[in-house]
């Protein structure tokens, strides 16, 4: 996997923001596709790729149940 996507939960990230979620996923699809940057043709997919990771991720996030964590 993508060794600079970092986990985004407690207890590993407190402070969670919207730009390192939309981070994660960038790194996500740049891995996958295997493109930092899409060739102009691409770069419709590859942004509608991106925003949908981030809004299962920021999704997830928001429905784990971290147990045993300080609140």
């Amino acid at each position: 996997m993508c060794r600079s996507i970092k986990t985004l939960r407690p207890p590993f990230t407190d402070d969670v923001t919207d730009d390192d979620i939309r981070a994660a996923a960038l790194q996500y699809v740049r891995k996958i596709s295997g493109f930092r940057a899409p060739a102009a043709h691409n770069a419709a997919a590859f942004e509608e790729a991106v925003e949908a990771i981030t809004r299962a991720s920021a999704d997830l996030l928001a429905s784990i149940e971290v147990r045993g964590a300080r609140s």
